[in-house]
């Protein structure tokens, strides 16, 4: 069976982002469908994949990250509206593979992903 999985790196303070509000739609034209909302542990990781199973399967998806509330809750004063709030990541998934893992590293004004493994 296959997974999805992700974890957070804050380069701005050089440790894992914990306590980051995750949220993973499944994408179908113009709609969008709420899968799974999870938070990032003290690792910056989820405690179990947010894809897998049955409802893993091909097709278009998002990974939402609650950046903006994760900097705010340590203290960051950040503009109003802040550069980054909700951090979206679109991306396809091709079933017959059997893991994806997408990683996400922020800071209050630049963010960089790529596939991993």
């Amino acid at each position: 069976m296959g997974r999805l999985t992700t974890h957070v790196l804050d380069a701005a303070h050089g440790c894992p982002g914990s306590e980051i509000k995750v949220e993973l739609y499944r994408i179908d034209g113009a709609q969008q469908e709420l899968v799974a909302t999870a938070l990032t542990n003290h690792d910056g990781r989820l405690d179990a994949p947010i894809l897998q199973g049955d409802t893993y399967r091909s097709g278009v998806y998002q990974l939402h990250f609650h950046a903006g509330d994760y900097y705010r809750a340590r203290g960051v004063a950040l503009p109003n509206p802040a550069f980054l709030d909700v951090v979206v990541l679109r991306f396809g998934i091709d079933a017959g593979q059997e893991h994806y893992h997408v990683p996400l590293l922020i800071s209050p004004y630049s963010y960089s992903t790529y596939r991993g493994s």
